[in-house]
């Protein structure tokens, strides 16, 4: 496979110095790299920005530009877009994990949404930065067995939404017209 794994997803920020803090010593995420530029290297743009780093235990980060001379929404969504639709979504160890960052969010008067369960495959706390950018920290809790269903109705999933476009019509392949039933 050509794609070994994630090396970094980047967004915009609105400041970077307080998006450092909020990643360290909210979420504990390593900052290991800043650097900047007055031009864009790979366009050649005129774009003074500062473009920051941060590793999370698996290697892979997520990146950020503060970017204090171009137009647009530091959150880096159109206004079009759904609030929900752009996140980040970290994977966390386990339900005890994400139940102790979700009471340590809300002591830091940080608003949770959650637990939210998602199929019985991923259990979530939602959350948002200081620029905006919505949060997710989940834990997968499928076993093996659901996963390999999962893996195995993906297409069904597909061509259905294709044919409809219309979830509502979720019974032709789990039996009830809500949730995940499958029959």
């Amino acid at each position: 496979m050509l794609c070994k794994g994630l090396h970094h997803a980047a967004f915009r920020c609105k400041d970077a110095r307080e998006t450092v803090d909020f990643y360290t010593k909210v979420l504990g995420l390593k900052f290991i790299h800043a650097m900047g530029e007055d031009h864009v290297p790979s366009t050649g743009a005129y774009s003074p920005h500062v473009h920051i780093f941060f590793e999370m235990e698996d290697g892979s980060c997520i990146a950020f530009f503060e970017l204090p001379r171009d137009k647009g929404e530091p959150s880096g969504r159109d206004a079009e877009t759904p609030g929900w639709v752009q996140h980040f979504a970290f994977r966390v160890k386990d339900e005890d994990t994400l139940l102790k960052a979700k009471a340590d969010l809300e002591a830091k008067g940080i608003p949770v949404i959650g637990p939210v369960n998602h199929d019985d495959f991923l259990l979530s706390i939602y959350f948002f930065d200081p620029s905006g950018h919505r949060l997710e920290l989940g834990v997968q809790i499928s076993t093996p067995q659901q996963d390999a269903q999962f893996r195995a109705e993906a297409m069904d999933v597909l061509r259905l939404w294709e044919q409809t476009h219309d979830w509502s019509q979720r019974e032709k392949l789990f039996g009830g017209k809500t949730g995940y039933q499958r029959v």
